[in-house]
């Protein structure tokens, strides 16, 4: 299927590796024109390096920031719209699962990973808006199954991405009018290099497993790619009437409705 995203801009906040770095390149294979983004200078020149390796050097900028920070953010768009005039799509991948277990969690845990997970992309949100509202497009948060279902996850990261799915919806039916579409994916359990799942294996391997194999009907980890597919999708005008929903992407772990 051709997506109709050839010539788009976008923005990937959170981009040089696992689920972002999937989703750059799933743009970047469909024509798009794609500005990735991290905190770590060195992971972003490699990265960027990797996708000039197979895609066109003019379709690829890249970032370097904390992008959190409503200045870093401001810098990539203004730097976007100075090498390509426009950009039409905005994925929120900004946030870290990385946290404390229990119930008693001190006030910083709780604003560090509101920070990072919901306040972030809010600022990633209200710095594009302003530039989309002429020509419309699409904005793309990347949440999680905590946000919708009870687990064993972090309360404060939990409770960020429910934040963040809560917002999506309602600002959905805000810029319905501009013609931006605003969306949710709500990955499960996603393994890739690097990430926290990797982690765990690497510490407790068969606990891990045997998780996966009671809770996932698939029996599986999922992959970056499988998300970045998807998400070129939601992203892409063939998914023009979809707004305000969140899809979750999980192997049929979750079991509400």
């Amino acid at each position: 299927m051709d997506l109709d995203l050839k010539d788009r801009v976008a923005l990937v906040a959170g981009s040089s590796r696992g689920i972002g770095k999937a989703i750059a390149a799933a743009l970047l294979h469909e024509g798009c024109r794609v500005c990735i983004s991290g905190r770590d200078p060195s992971i972003v020149r490699e990265t960027a390096n990797q996708l000039r390796s197979c895609f066109p050097e003019s379709s690829l900028m890249e970032s370097t920031g904390d992008f959190t920070c409503t200045g870093v953010i401001e810098a990539a768009l203004d730097a976007i719209e100075r090498r390509w005039s426009r950009f039409d799509i905005v994925v929120g991948n900004i946030g870290t699962g990385s946290g404390q277990p229990g119930y008693l969690r001190d006030e910083s845990e709780w604003e560090r990973l509101f920070n990072l997970n919901f306040f972030g992309n809010v600022r990633l949100a209200q710095a594009a808006i302003p530039r989309m509202k002429a020509r419309g497009g699409s904005i793309l948060f990347i949440s999680s199954i905590v946000a919708v279902e009870a687990t064993a996850a972090p309360l404060p990261y939990s409770a960020a991405k429910a934040a963040l799915l809560n917002y999506a919806k309602n600002l959905s039916r805000l810029l319905a009018q501009l013609q931006i579409r605003v969306n949710c994916i709500a990955p499960g359990n996603i393994l890739f290099p690097g990430g926290s799942w990797e982690r765990h294996l690497e510490n407790r391997r068969e606990s891990v497993e045997h998780y996966i194999e009671q809770e996932v009907p698939l029996k599986r980890f999922g992959t970056p790619e499988e998300i970045a597919a998807f998400a070129a999708f939601v992203v892409s005008p063939r998914s023009s009437f979809a707004t305000g929903s969140c899809f979750v992407i999980d192997g049929g772990q979750t079991r509400k409705l």
